[in-house]
This record gives structure tokens, C-alpha cells and sequence, in this order.
């Protein structure tokens, strides 16, 4: 991996914690579905364009039936979720369960793939959830005022993750990954745009709930999957994927400098141990 490489996964990984961040500020002024609705429309009309420019978009309607698949696996629904988790939780303890992903898909792989789990393999996995067990132990309550719901969202949000890098390997492999990209946003544009006119809030949101829902889409979205493919293109999707275990300390960052959101001993050792 070169220093411009690096750079790039740092800067990636700075990206999507800022996702959780940007979600926190907006969401109580959007409501989750509507927020996530306009996050995938900017995104997706941002990704259509540079598709656009490399003569590609006649790739969407060969794949049209798994690119929807996949808008509602990796866009629609996990990141719903999220917007709706961080109504309770802190953006810094929803990018920790995040870290997650790699877990989650590991076993979807093995379950639904066939991958083989050598013995490291399980430890890890087992390690990985101990992490989340300390992460949450202390936050698991149902009762009202609670963050029981918005964790079982989260770590939801993250196995749909998983869900969706295994179906990408099953049935989407040989396709452009910008098509994929582009398919998937304008696809979870398509299914959130009936039910964020319905939700939509009675009160217009102030200009720091549109930045930050513009920004969601164009920096946190459309750049960033613009970034992330470019990565895999030259270092590969396996060392590309370790971004993940790098946003939690991103997302906690700039949880705690922008939103005074504070940092416990035990959100530092979950984290560590995930």
C-alpha cells in the first residue's frame, strides 16, 4: 500500500464518520425517513452524472432487478436505520456497532456463500461480538427513554451491510462498480420518495439540517463511494474493507469536538475489542 493509498483510506474512513455526525444534526429536524430519502436522491443524481460522463448509464437497466435488490440491502433500509438509532443513541456508539459489518458478513458468507471459517476465523468472530456485548451491556434497555430499540437497529443496519457485500459477490461480481453504486441510490431513492412526501416534517429545516443533509449525500455518499471503489481498484477489496475497523474512531472524534458528545471507558474497550 502506497502513502497516496493510505491517505485515501484515512480519508475515507474521516468521510463516513463524519456520516454519523452530519445524521445527529439532522435528523430530529427531518425524521429518519425523510433525511435518508433526500441523503440517496442527492447521492444517487451526483453518482448518475459521473456515470453519465463514462457513457455507462445504459449498464443501470441491464441490471435493473438486482440493482433494487441491492438499494434496499445497502442504502434504503441500513441507513433508515441508522438515522433512526441516532435519534437515541450517540453518533460515536452507532459508529462502533458499525465496526460490526465485517462480522456480520463473514458469517452471511459462510451461511449463504459457502465461505469456510477456519478456526482464527471463529475467534475472531467470537471476540468480535464479546466487544459488542461490552459495548451495549450497559444500554440495553427497552423501557421508555431507553436505547434498546435503536441498538437492535443498528446492529440490523449492519448485518443488512453484510447481507449485501455477499449478494454483490452472488449476483452483481462482473459489474461495474460505479453501475452498482449509482443503481443501488437511485433505486433506494425510488422506494423512500412516496414514504418521505408522507413523513415529510410540517416545519421547513433550518440551513444547518440541509447542509447536513446535503453533505450526507454528496461528501458522505456519492464521494465516498467514488473513493472506496477507486481503493478497491487498486488495492483491492480486502484491504480496502479495513476502513471499517478505522470510522469508529472518526465517528467518535468528531462526536466529542463538534457535539460535546462524551467518551466512555467502556464505548473505548467495545471498540477495541470489535
Amino acid at each position: 500500500m502506497t502513502l497516496r493509498d493510505a491517505h485515501d483510506l484515512l480519508l475515507l474512513a474521516a468521510i463516513w464518520g463524519a456520516s454519523f455526525l452530519f445524521m445527529r444534526i439532522a435528523v430530529p429536524e427531518f425524521g429518519p425517513v425523510p433525511l435518508i430519502a433526500t441523503r440517496v436522491g442527492v447521492a444517487a443524481a451526483f453518482l448518475l452524472v459521473i456515470l453519465a460522463v463514462r457513457g455507462r448509464t445504459s449498464h443501470l437497466y441491464a441490471h435493473a432487478g438486482p440493482l433494487i435488490v441491492l438499494g434496499a440491502l445497502s442504502a434504503a433500509v441500513p441507513f433508515t436505520l441508522f438515522a433512526y438509532a441516532v435519534l437515541s443513541v450517540t453518533a460515536g456508539f452507532a459508529s462502533v456497532l458499525n465496526a460490526t459489518v465485517p462480522l456480520f458478513g463473514a458469517l452471511v458468507a459462510y451461511v449463504w456463500l459457502g465461505d469456510t471459517l477456519g478456526r482464527v476465523r471463529v475467534l475472531g468472530l467470537v471476540i468480535g461480538f464479546a466487544g459488542v456485548l461490552v459495548l451495549v451491556s450497559d444500554k440495553l434497555s427497552f423501557a421508555q427513554g431507553g436505547s434498546g430499540w435503536a441498538i437492535l437497529a443498528t446492529l440490523a443496519a449492519s448485518l443488512l451491510y453484510g447481507v449485501a457485500a455477499s449478494f454483490i459477490k452472488k449476483y452483481l461480481a462482473n459489474v461495474d462498480p460505479l453501475v452498482n453504486a449509482a443503481g443501488s441510490e437511485i433505486a433506494a431513492t425510488a422506494m423512500l420518495f412516496v414514504p418521505a412526501i408522507a413523513y415529510w416534517p410540517e416545519a421547513n429545516p433550518s440551513p444547518l439540517g440541509w447542509t447536513s443533509a446535503v453533505t450526507l449525500g454528496i461528501v458522505c455518499t456519492g464521494v465516498a463511494l467514488a473513493l472506496f471503489f477507486r481503493l478497491i481498484a487498486r488495492i483491492g477489496p480486502a484491504k480496502a474493507i479495513t476502513v471499517t475497523y478505522l470510522i469508529p474512531a472518526f465517528g467518535v472524534l468528531w462526536g466529542f469536538l463538534f457535539l460535546d458528545e462524551p467518551v466512555s471507558g467502556r464505548m473505548l474497550a467495545g471498540c477495541a475489542v470489535i
